[in-house]
């Protein structure tokens, strides 16, 4: 049966979520409910004993793009301008003594290009680039010129706040709204891991963006996931499981690799 409607018999499964429908108004309703694109992703993890040819050539071919987007992003006349150069170094190393070990990708590549991450040198304070995703309700918002002394509760009060948050996005995130605050947590992905390894530090929203940020790996900018308690499910916070060591020791290129396979793909 269609999960969308529950009553037609289903003829298109969505090669992105997996879900089954029966008409064009059923996958348009789907991707609009569960903020679905329908597009599949490449970079999935496939277990081996479910690996197939199709899954080999679907590899290869992600290959090659991300070869084609290479060296398209290396021709791009802004990787080799040196004004692009001089102000990302400056900006990696205000927040290497900051505490923050701050990377940036390639021109070409999507966070690269929508990053509007500055630093004022007058007020010595990062004005971040910030992402919000509530995965509760497939909802992600972008915040741009974030100061880096506002504590994370009053970023997120006009989103989850029942009474200061905007009506319509509080609609949208009412599962997060009708909840108690004391369940929302605030969690970072840990950079350094396998793709099959997800791993998350959880925030302190009492505390400012700045000091949550400290001694942790920013690629471009921050992706904060809101989550509840009681619903966060699969996301394992580290120190949290038991059989979990203290930090990962999988070598760094391989998770800059994982983040570039999906910008590249985001690109292509």
């Amino acid at each position: 049966r269609c999960e969308t409607c529950s009553k037609e018999e289903a003829k298109y499964r969505c090669p992105r979520c997996m879900k089954y429908s029966c008409s064009l108004l059923c996958v348009k309703k789907h991707k609009l409910a569960l903020s679905c694109n329908g597009v599949r992703d490449k970079t999935a993890f496939v277990s081996v004993n479910e690996f197939t040819d199709l899954n080999l050539l679907s590899d290869y071919r992600f290959l090659e793009d991300v070869g084609r987007t290479a060296d398209a992003a290396a021709r791009h006349r802004a990787m080799h301008s040196t004004t692009t150069k001089r102000l990302l170094s400056s900006l990696r190393n205000k927040a290497q003594k900051c505490n923050i070990d701050l990377r940036t990708l390639p021109v070409g590549f999507t966070k690269r290009r929508e990053n509007s991450t500055t630093f004022n040198s007058t007020e010595k304070k990062f004005y971040w680039h910030l992402k919000l995703v509530f995965p509760h309700c497939h909802a992600e918002y972008t915040l741009k010129r974030v100061p880096d002394d506002k504590p994370l509760a009053d970023i997120l009060k006009p989103y989850i706040d029942p009474v200061e948050s905007d009506p319509v996005v509080c609609q949208r995130l009412k599962i997060y709204t009708a909840s108690p605050q004391s369940d929302v947590r605030i969690l970072m992905k840990i950079e350094n891991r396998r793709q099959n390894s997800v791993r998350y530090n959880e925030l302190d929203a009492s505390r400012s963006l700045l000091d949550n940020l400290k001694g942790k790996v920013i690629i471009e900018y921050p992706t904060l996931f809101v989550v509840l308690k009681t619903l966060k499910n699969d996301m394992v916070v580290l120190g949290q499981d038991a059989s979990e060591p203290a930090e990962s020791s999988d070598s760094e290129s391989a998770s800059l690799s994982s983040v570039e396979e999906g910008e590249i793909r985001d690109s292509s």
